[in-house]
């Protein structure tokens, strides 16, 4: 069977992996070991007050976010050259499959955005507590109304984030890619910082990550946006349009103004940004019908990955 196939069956051999068995142990996570190595490395290179414009620091940063990501694509490289040469096909499916995992979080995402709205059920205060898994902002102050759009917005964002983008750069570059871009977002999360945050500042030490994910997200933020408007009928293109460019982020906003326009919610950020203003407030249910229509957009996402690795082959024969 020619790579192209393999890929494709691999993908799903992820996702039943994903339904069936959830994720490996923190242990025997590269996810995990990408964060630890990321922890050391930055407690060497952040310094420990604010400075100002600091290009030595960035360059630093730059340069030993490079070798790390290197590094990671070299292994995954490696094991997929190793399974794809030396291993029956079926087997390289297998073990395709079992590395491409990690790099996605599709159940996982799911069932902690849907255990928001069960948190609330019993308290508010255990609905903001179930909400902090999610996201960095202060939870403390949140209205339900606040906590559920917090978790509509996260469900779409890390859509994007845990599922689309993986996928997409699987699609382009095979376990490599999916790897290199985990390392980018993971990156991201934990360098990609304005200011102080853990007694480093990450300004200038964090610019480097936190662009390398702006750019990797780029195509796949739009992506999971056309995923969601179809899915939901294909409505509001235009809004979409418009809404889409009123958060700081230069990818988030496209699959969470996607989401507001599919559920007829407002989501915002206080102080930062409203999406769909004259929607309805998140009440209970909306977070529900979120997870409905992100479940959608996740099999079109999927058939459209594998309609595209299926078409390699079939224009290599």
């Amino acid at each position: 069977m020619q790579t192209g196939g393999i890929l494709a069956l691999a993908l799903l051999v992820a996702l039943a992996i994903d339904r069936f068995w959830g994720e490996p142990a923190a242990r025997w996570h590269p996810v995990v070991w990408m964060g630890r190595a990321l922890q050391l490395v930055g407690d060497v290179t952040a310094p420990a007050a604010p400075t100002g414009q600091d290009m030595p620091t960035f360059w630093r940063a730059a340069l030993c976010w490079c070798v790390l990501a290197l590094l990671a694509a070299g292994v995954a490289c490696a094991l997929q050259w190793g399974a794809l040469n030396y291993l029956p096909w079926w087997l390289a499916c297998v073990v395709l499959g079992a590395l491409l995992k990690p790099m996605l979080a599709w159940c996982m995402l799911r069932a902690e955005v849907v255990a928001v709205e069960s948190a609330l059920d019993h308290s508010l205060e255990e609905g903001r507590a179930q909400l902090a898994r999610l996201v960095s902002r202060d939870v403390h102050v949140l209205s339900a109304v606040q906590v559920r759009e917090s978790a509509i917005e996260s469900l779409a964002e890390n859509l994007n984030d845990s599922v689309v983008a993986p996928l997409f750069w699987f699609v382009v570059a095979g376990l490599p890619g999916a790897v290199v871009y985990r390392f980018a977002n993971t990156a991201d999360a934990m360098w990609g910082y304005p200011g102080m945050r853990g007694g480093k500042y990450w300004q200038w030490a964090g610019k480097w990550a936190a662009r390398a994910d702006d750019v990797l997200s780029w195509i796949p933020a739009r992506i999971t946006a056309f995923a969601l408007w179809l899915v939901s009928g294909a409505r509001h293109g235009q809004a979409l349009l418009v809404q889409a460019r009123r958060t700081p982020s230069p990818n988030s906003g496209w699959p969470m103004a996607a989401m507001a326009l599919a559920l007829h919610v407002r989501l915002s950020k206080p102080g930062v940004y409203v999406l769909n203003d004259h929607g309805m407030p998140a009440h209970s249910g909306d977070i529900g019908r979120a997870q409905r229509v992100a479940t959608r957009a996740v099999w079109v996402v999927v058939m459209a990955a594998v309609v595209v690795l299926v078409s390699f082959v079939v224009v290599r024969v």
